[in-house]
């Protein structure tokens, strides 16, 4: 980690526009600390210019609440236009295919293949899978006291839980599922370790690939079989099957094992949040939403977008071809949304929050990632009632230079 992260941003020239770029280098932060850069960008009544530490030249960066909305929405920026351009970028590679991806599709495009896959994501879909999940989970934790307090509940409950509901979700046979997790885990961190990144990618492909072929065989009504007869009828190509199901296992199996720990992690360093959840059980759904709009759940920023002609947003002209971010995280602590947004607060009520994203490339999988959290978060207080950090805040180990952030490992007692 740096030893002074408040320090690893600094600004420069663009040659062309006069524009000052600052260059966020996406240096790791303690445990759930908030980046500085971001709050700085909050402060700024217009876009900054910003340049990463991987590919070409410099991009804009959207940061309050109701410009990252806009710049979601606004058609004139494209998703489409990403590919085959080598734009400045939070990762050396592209995570997902680029050619037959939803996160680098535009509508109409895009709403045919989220069509598709939401018919796996429906409610009654998520009412049938729930039991499934509460099994799997007790059995998990049923595990953890039978090797006895300490444990690590990543080892025992963040991590294998999250894969087994989407493998399950998939209809993913149990001997495909082994190692998945730490593919996913590779795959997710690609700063350090590029060329393991795309092997581990590539692995999980294979994976999903073979899984596919099975179903074309053998029919069902899971995701993998909604997939596979969408391409039959010509809904969708079988690389965008494969792709789809390829981006549900990766992050389904990542980003929740990490958000459920840093939500644990942050009720367990929040002493009187916990003991009310203890106490209101119904707060639990309000307390999810919350948790997801204050944790800081991934370093720098995700996808860009290209305007497709000149555009007016956020006090600046972004000329056509020039690179778009837009902030989650920032917009989820923009003041003039969230009144003192720094702060963990269970009673802001209904809070339109950006941590699945927004827009047309709203997160598919939201439902999934809710279900999984709230039983999580319900089991572990119903079983635990002294549930608490084995060790102190400041020697929990977290991920480094990771796409996603979360606890490397989290030592409770119970």
């Amino acid at each position: 980690m740096t030893s002074d992260p408040h320090t690893a941003v600094e600004p420069g020239k663009d040659p062309a526009t006069d524009e000052t770029v600052h260059c966020w280098s996406l240096d790791d932060f303690e445990a759930l600390e908030f980046d500085p850069f971001l709050h700085d960008r909050l402060k700024e009544k217009r876009a900054a210019r910003i340049q990463l530490p991987f590919g070409q030249g410099s991009a804009w960066l959207m940061s309050r609440y109701s410009d990252v909305k806009a710049a979601t929405t606004d058609p004139r920026f494209s998703r489409e236009e990403l590919v085959g351009r080598s734009v400045t970028a939070s990762s050396p590679h592209a995570i997902a295919s680029q050619k037959a991806s939803l996160n680098y599709a535009d509508p109409p495009r895009l709403n045919n293949m989220r069509r598709v896959v939401a018919r796996a994501f429906t409610g009654k879909a998520m009412n049938r899978l729930r039991p499934t999940v509460q099994q799997t989970l007790d059995g998990l934790l049923d595990a953890m006291e039978r090797h006895g307090s300490p444990a690590d509940l990543v080892e025992h409950l963040h991590g294998p839980l999250p894969l087994a509901a989407v493998a399950d979700l998939l209809g993913m046979p149990q001997e495909m599922r082994r190692d998945m997790t730490s593919w996913a885990n590779v795959a997710m961190t690609p700063g350090p370790a590029p060329a393991q990144s795309v092997d581990a990618l590539k692995t999980v492909r294979e994976t999903i690939v073979a899984l596919l072929d099975m179903r074309r065989k053998k029919h069902g009504d899971d995701l993998a079989g909604v997939l596979t007869a969408a391409a039959a009828a010509g809904e969708i190509t079988d690389d965008e099957a494969v792709s789809l199901a390829t981006a549900i296992l990766v992050s389904g199996a990542h980003a929740v094992r990490n958000n459920s720990a840093n939500m644990v992690y942050a009720l367990l360093t929040h002493p009187q949040h916990l003991e009310r959840l203890r106490a209101e059980r119904h707060l639990i759904p309000q307390a999810v939403d919350e948790l997801l709009r204050f944790i800081p759940h991934r370093s720098g920023v995700g996808l860009p977008r290209i305007a497709m002609r000149d555009v007016e947003i956020a006090g600046v002209t972004i000329k056509a071809g020039e690179a778009v971010y837009s902030s989650y995280l920032a917009a989820n602590r923009d003041p003039e949304v969230f009144p003192d947004p720094d702060t963990l607060d269970f009673d802001r009520g209904p809070i339109a929050h950006m941590a699945f994203g927004n827009g047309p490339h709203h997160c598919v999988g939201s439902m999934l990632a809710r279900m999984e959290s709230e039983l999580m978060l319900a089991t572990l207080l119903d079983r635990y009632p002294r549930l608490a950090l084995a060790v102190p805040p400041e020697q929990v180990e977290w991920q480094t230079g990771g796409l996603i952030r979360g606890p490397k490992s989290l030592p409770v007692s119970w």
